[in-house]
């Protein structure tokens, strides 16, 4: 005798759900700085919270549309950068009855990577402006919407943090990219210099590039052009990096 599954009914619920939106913080390297995208909030939407604002691009969660947290950030990225696939990681969740003034909220964040060049940039339906904004500029005056500013702050400590024994610099460069062009991209995301040959020496014997035949170097000389061997994570080093003596 078998007995006829039924549909679990879903549950009814007596408390208010709260809001639930994914942010972004998009990086990348350009003019020579770590920079992260911010859009403007929409000022003539009186009902909007911080009307005129800086703030991490990001939304709502839309369940008809969103199959999981990381779709979402997807989406929302695609819609400011055009990029499909860049380097994405979840950063944490933030929440509280305070960070919102239309109620209480919850946001889960992640972060990008992405190359400078070829990004097209897409103001939305509900931003008045979308641009780039040099990382210690807005560090040193952190006038965001919401709590954008402790996230953005968390954000970079977390990809400093990450750089000194990670792969993570490769995922801000178009390929093929020089070892001096890599070295380079470490120094801007830490914001400091590395010594150069042990430099060399750590990301050859990290087997993590595939050599890409010679490309136009700094000094106008051909030089070895690289790719990653592996886009979908980086690779971890033994040991951080030291500074420049």
């Amino acid at each position: 005798m078998t007995t006829k599954k039924t549909r679990p009914q879903a549950p009814s619920f007596d408390f208010p759900l709260p809001f639930t939106t994914v942010d972004v913080v998009i990086f990348t390297v350009a003019d020579d700085a770590l920079k992260v995208l911010l859009v403007q909030r929409p000022q003539d939407k009186k009902s909007e919270p911080f009307p005129g604002w800086w703030a991490l691009p990001g939304g709502f969660v839309d369940v008809a549309v969103d199959q999981d947290l990381l779709a979402c950030a997807e989406r929302k990225l695609r819609e400011k950068t055009g990029v499909l696939t860049p380097y994405l990681e979840q950063l944490g969740s933030w929440g509280g009855a305070a960070r919102d003034p239309r109620g209480w909220s919850a946001t889960h964040v992640y972060f990008a990577l992405i190359p400078s060049r070829d990004i097209e940039l897409a103001k939305g339906a509900n931003a008045a402006d979308v641009a780039w904004f040099a990382v210690e500029d807005v560090l040193a005056d952190p006038r965001l919407a919401f709590d954008h500013a402790a996230i953005l702050q968390t954000a970079v400590e977390r990809l400093r943090g990450r750089v000194e024994y990670t792969s993570l610099p490769a995922f801000l460069l178009p390929e093929p990219f020089t070892l001096p062009q890599l070295q380079r991209i470490y120094e801007i995301v830490l914001n400091r210099a590395v010594d150069k040959s042990g430099f060399r020496t750590r990301m050859l014997a990290a087997q993590f590039l595939v050599e890409a035949g010679h490309v136009e170097g700094s000094s106008n000389r051909p030089a070895m052009g690289y790719r990653l061997a592996d886009r979908r994570t980086p690779v971890v080093f033994p040991r951080t990096f030291s500074p420049r003596d």
